[in-house]
């Protein structure tokens, strides 16, 4: 059954720009009222004059990494819109860096940010969800998170780790009426490379070719919120390259391999 929504509020993370950017004008665009968060008010509030009658819609800047922060942004939330509905757990980096060219640390913080934050506001949130009798959790991954690739160990471990993990919240959470959703972006056209972390922790500061010539933020939105409407729970969006990885992987893993070896993806 598809979701009218009109009637849904939904908390949308890394808001500011990028995909987060998208998802809000487009299920703006649909009638949701949306919960704008990032770190950056500024561009928040930029993004939320864009969506389709802005004055119901709400900027709630927070860092996602500070777990206080989290809290006193969701209590805000709640006392100002009531409940949430939906929350999309967007906010994330990504990474450009070889393994053995990436330290400790920065493979913590791709951790933290990409897997921890994301967990801890979805628990944070759950227990209203399941009070209200109702709820949605969404988890945006990667493909990066179901075929490993040169220069993304540590980011595609933490979008497989969110993958495995929304699949562990679904089994235990259905039976008390919420629904989980893992997205698996391929290459969309947003700043993710130029600020994804290099292996001593800086950006990297380029745009890379693949990530350039990828769908545009407006499409995958569409097709995302189109999916989620419609209840669906496994959603790959991607061209026509991912579309192939994931076909090849299906058939015969070590051919896929082979493949990525010789395209070094960066």
């Amino acid at each position: 059954m598809k979701t009218k929504c009109k009637n849904l509020t939904i908390w949308i993370t890394g808001a500011s720009s990028g995909i987060g950017e998208a998802l809000s004008i487009e299920f703006a665009k649909r009638g949701a009222t949306i919960i704008l968060s990032g770190r950056n008010k500024e561009k928040l509030e930029a993004v939320k004059a864009r969506c389709k009658k802005s004055d119901k819609h709400i900027v709630m800047p927070f860092d996602v990494a500070d777990a206080e922060q989290a809290k006193e942004a969701y209590r805000s939330i709640k006392t100002q819109a009531g409940k949430i509905d939906w929350l999309i757990n967007n906010a994330g980096i990504s990474q450009r860096s070889l393994i053995m060219e990436t330290t400790e640390e920065v493979e913590r913080q791709l951790m933290e940010i990409d897997y921890f934050a994301q967990t801890r506001l979805a628990r944070l949130v759950l227990p209203d969800m399941i009070a209200q009798n109702g709820g949605k959790v969404v988890m945006i991954s990667s493909i990066a998170g179901l075929l490993g690739s040169q220069y993304r160990g540590a980011y595609g471990a933490a979008k497989a780790a969110i993958h495995m993990w929304a699949n562990s919240l679904r089994a235990e959470l259905h039976d008390q009426g919420i629904e989980v959703a893992t997205v698996f972006p391929g290459f969309i056209q947003t700043n993710v490379s130029i600020n994804a972390l290099t292996g001593d922790g800086t950006a990297q500061g380029t745009m890379d070719d693949a990530t350039n010539k990828g769908l545009t933020a407006k499409a995958f939105a569409k097709q995302v919120s189109k999916a989620l409407i419609k209840g669906e729970e496994y959603i790959i969006i991607g061209g026509q390259k991912e579309k192939l990885a994931m076909m090849v992987n299906r058939l015969s893993p070590p051919k896929l391999y082979k493949m990525i070896r010789a395209a070094q993806v960066k």
